[in-house]
């Protein structure tokens, strides 16, 4: 089986309630939605090389050209491994669960490595899911507002449309059969009040013990502010009157520099 990766490479974690904790990123290319605030638009389509890092956070990394025989990738993170404790394998994108097979297909020996299997996701896919699930310890998944995303296959301006709401759910309810579920809501300036009340009120219904993370956006590409701590700390409280495990954690590796 092969992969379309766009790189694999030794960091920390920067989003989250894991953050700080040593991750390696097996990166795959391909997304189906464009998001205001992508900072990884090269991941949008199809990578045709990859870069895979040889010593865990050096960054000298090896060129080849894809596809990736998923053999290679797991060959690969086993030297990280060896080389350096990592708490984590994440599997990232792009969209990870536009190649399902290949995720199932990395995680299920590389967990037997010992580092927990993250996956991140947009939360759009939930049949995919159901093919990976068992061979993941956390499932963090995007809720996307619309304000600020769109499909591939809509228009530019598509944005704020109908929103993805009935994905989102099909998802969450697969998801919540996982280990450990984390649901995090990237917030902007054009976040709107009935977008965060219907996915509140959503993760509530399905998952109330979930992890949520509100994230205030670091402003990049198409936004060029993030939300204020006002609006921040208010929706905050919104979310804590019905999903006790609610953060606001922005983005820490564009503080420090690192991917």
């Amino acid at each position: 089986m092969d992969a379309n990766l766009v790189e694999i490479f030794s960091s920390v974690q920067g989003e989250g309630p894991d953050v700080g904790r040593r991750t390696l990123f097996v990166r795959l290319g391909g997304c189906d939605l464009r998001c205001a605030w992508c900072d990884t638009p090269h991941t949008w389509l199809p990578a045709r090389e990859a870069r895979i890092e040889q010593t865990p956070g050096v960054g000298d990394f090896e060129v080849r050209p894809n596809p990736v025989p998923v053999a290679d990738i797991v060959d690969a993170v086993a030297r990280h491994v060896d080389a350096l404790p990592h708490a984590f394998v994440s599997l990232t994108g792009g969209e990870p669960l536009l190649q399902a097979d290949v995720c199932a297909a990395i995680a299920e020996p590389v967990r037997a490595l010992g580092p927990a299997i993250h996956l991140e996701t947009h939360g759009l896919h939930a049949d995919g899911l159901g093919t990976v699930l068992p061979h993941i310890d956390v499932v963090s998944m995007d809720w996307k507002l619309r304000s600020d995303v769109r499909r591939e296959s809509e228009p530019k301006g598509g944005a704020g449309g109908e929103t993805f709401a009935a994905e989102h759910r099909r998802f969450l309810e697969v998801a919540k059969a996982a280990p450990s579920v984390l649901v995090k809501l990237v917030i902007t300036p054009a976040s709107t009040d009935a977008e965060l009340h219907e996915a509140r009120d959503a993760i509530a219904e399905i998952h109330p013990g979930a992890s949520v993370v509100l994230q205030p956006v670091t402003p990049f590409a198409k936004v060029a502010e993030r939300p204020s701590p006002e609006r921040m700390l208010a929706l905050h409280a919104l979310f804590l009157e019905r999903l006790p495990e609610t953060r606001v954690i922005p983005q820490t590796h564009p503080i420090w520099g690192v991917r």
